[in-house]
């Protein structure tokens, strides 16, 4: 993972790739071993939640990437355990496709500073196992789902930013429709370091829309 969180310090830009379209709320860590040699399929149904929110199958969300044939390798390699079984893995489940169960949304992080390094959002197949539909991997990158939507945020770092204190942030909203996802709004916040100047303070953010 160290390989990849150096890259942070000299981020200036937002960037991805997707998987089938034109182109985020954190979840439960998931634990376990890894493979790559075969589809992976998800787990006996577990509690519904109530409301309106659709059932949904807790995944093995490291066995989910590195089976992925979208995910890098390099990714794939650096994801190891940060203390015993524990993987730097957080994942979600909601209504992001309109499938009849719910969405996963994983993200991948550092171990050392939890600098998000790759975002994925997994559909379920009719056969139980899930499709790669989204894919993001660029440092300090953290998807989430929001009213359906999927949200994507990117910390923007300058030459001479730390990794606690980014310069700003580019926000970006997808929205799934025939067959896969389209952005549908860009927010870039500049963090302002000269309002709360107190070490532990949080950066104040100046918000510009496009």
């Amino acid at each position: 993972m160290a390989a990849v969180s150096t890259a942070v310090a000299g981020l200036t830009a937002f960037g991805l790739f997707c998987a089938g379209c034109s182109a985020g709320g954190k979840g439960t860590r998931d634990e376990g071993p890894a493979s790559t040699q075969q589809a992976v399929r998800d787990t006996p149904a577990s509690t519904v939640p109530s409301g309106t929110a659709k059932p949904y199958s807790r995944v093995n969300a490291v066995m989910l990437v590195k089976a992925d044939p979208k995910a890098s390798k390099q990714l794939k390699d650096d994801l190891k355990p940060c203390t015993g079984d524990e993987y730097p893995v957080d994942t979600s489940y909601g209504t992001l496709t309109g499938g009849s169960e719910a969405d996963v949304v994983v993200n991948v992080m550092t171990c050392g500073d939890s600098v998000g390094v790759g975002t994925y959002v997994y559909q379920r197949r009719p056969d139980g196992t899930y499709g790669n539909v989204f894919a993001a991997e660029v440092p300090a990158v953290y998807g989430t789902i929001d009213r359906g939507d999927l949200v994507v945020t990117t910390q923007v770092y300058g030459s001479k930013d730390s990794v606690a204190y980014p310069s700003g942030e580019n926000v970006v909203t997808y929205h799934w429709a025939t067959g896969g996802f389209t952005e549908t709004d860009r927010v870039h916040n500049d963090f302002n370091r000269a309002v709360g100047s107190g070490e532990g303070d949080l950066p104040a953010p100046q918000t510009t829309q496009n």
